[in-house]
């Protein structure tokens, strides 16, 4: 017979396991000795207590689930009641014992865990759905419906709730997605007629722009065209993939009447800075014939040059001013002239400016023999009075005499 302080063998090749009720049979063993037999179920011993401690370091360190765990531990506690090895069974069972307080311990966590994040995920559905609500109202349409399309992601990442408050809970999230959504798709519906309508409207406006393309009649049609550009502007824009094929055909109608128009213009430029050159030449020779000297032969001159000048046509409205200035001056000497010689040569005003002349020379005469008598008698007062009347006499008689000598006189 054979023993150690957890078990023996009896001569049968009985075994026995002691624990504190007692012994008990682990098994019988025929096969060798009573060493070999107590070794055989001391290393099943070992086995079941390397069972337990690798079940106590997935419960401890893993997210093994308690439900699991507890299967295993009822499933050792099991082999460890059965007694079929040899060693300290009474310390597995108290190690499993407290395995499973440490099983519902963590079980417990687990549950407070869950039932945190399941609070917390409803915060954060909450939050996401009243942004969605908010967003919901908002004509920022880009930028709203990719914050929304960024919700979506977020609420797929989070824990689902019980199903009543989830499904509550997403029924607004929806709902709110899809009233932007409705908001969104009648927005562009009307921004989709709006455009078509000004397709049309600038249709109307490139018909009249290419009637009128090739037009002559440059000023009414120049400003024809910068009422078409307003009302063009005014219209809007048409959808992208047509604005430029409208634009295209409205400006290159424009361009058709400008270019010819310009042409013409540079023409007519060309023409009319040939005639500045000419009226130069001619207003050079006009101012030859100052200062006038012969007033018959300075008008037959000024006569031709003028018909000269009528002939030539328009200058540059700029120079226009300045040329005709100089034309101008010219005929304002010569008309001067012809006033001076038909005042000198007129026999009635040279018979009316002696007369005057000489009635004014009677009333000085008169006036200072007058003032010198009231100076000699003394009475002063009456020749100052006199000499301040013969002083504006004598003025008088001085300009007359000035006009006098233009006739020679």
């Amino acid at each position: 017979m054979s023993s150690d302080p957890w078990g023996r063998v009896d001569e049968t090749g009985t075994v026995y396991v002691r624990t504190a009720d007692g012994e008990k049979v682990a098994g019988s063993w025929q096969a060798g000795s009573p060493e070999e037999a107590l070794a055989y179920f001391e290393r099943k011993y070992d086995g079941l207590e390397v069972e337990v401690g690798l079940l106590e370091h997935r419960a401890k360190t893993t997210d093994l689930p308690a439900k699991d765990a507890m299967a295993a531990i009822e499933h050792l506690r099991e082999q460890v009641a059965q007694a079929h090895a040899v060693g300290d069974l009474a310390a597995l069972d108290r190690r499993l014992t407290a395995l499973t307080g440490v099983v519902e311990a963590r079980r417990e966590e687990r549950k407070a865990a869950r039932a945190r994040q399941a609070e917390e995920a409803r915060r954060a559905k909450e939050s996401l759905v009243a942004e969605a609500e908010e967003l919901a109202g908002s004509d920022q349409w880009r930028s709203a419906g990719e914050r929304l399309r960024e919700l979506v992601g977020t609420w797929k990442g989070l824990p689902r709730l019980d199903r009543k408050a989830d499904d509550e809970l997403w029924h607004r999230f929806s709902h709110a997605r899809s009233a932007f959504s409705k908001r969104r798709k009648a927005h562009f519906a009307a921004l989709d007629a709006q455009r078509e309508e000004t397709r049309r409207r600038k249709e109307k406006l490139i018909t009249e722009a290419e009637s009128l393309s090739g037009s002559t009649d440059w000023g009414p049609t120049a400003a024809r065209y910068r009422e078409l550009m307003r009302d063009w502007k005014a219209a809007g824009r048409a959808h992208r993939d047509a604005e430029e094929d409208l634009w295209a055909r409205f400006r290159a109608a424009q361009d058709a009447f400008f270019q010819a128009r310009g042409e013409v213009f540079a023409e007519r430029d060309a023409e009319h800075r040939e005639n500045l050159a000419r009226k130069e030449e001619l207003a050079a020779e006009a101012e030859k014939l100052l200062p006038v000297t012969d007033v018959k032969a300075a008008r037959a001159a000024l006569r031709s040059i003028g018909e000269r000048w009528e002939a030539i046509g328009h200058v540059p409205r700029d120079a226009r001013a300045g040329i005709e200035g100089r034309m101008q001056a010219v005929e304002r000497a010569v008309h001067e002239a012809e006033d001076a010689e038909w005042r000198r040569t007129n026999p009635e005003a040279r018979a009316r400016a002696e007369g005057l002349t000489g009635q004014l020379q009677g009333a000085v005469d008169k006036l200072r023999e007058q003032a010198d008598k009231a100076r000699a008698a003394g009475n002063t007062a009456r020749a100052e009075k006199l000499e301040k009347e013969l002083a504006g006499r004598q003025a008088l008689l001085d300009q007359a005499l000035k006009g006098l000598q233009e006739f020679g006189g």
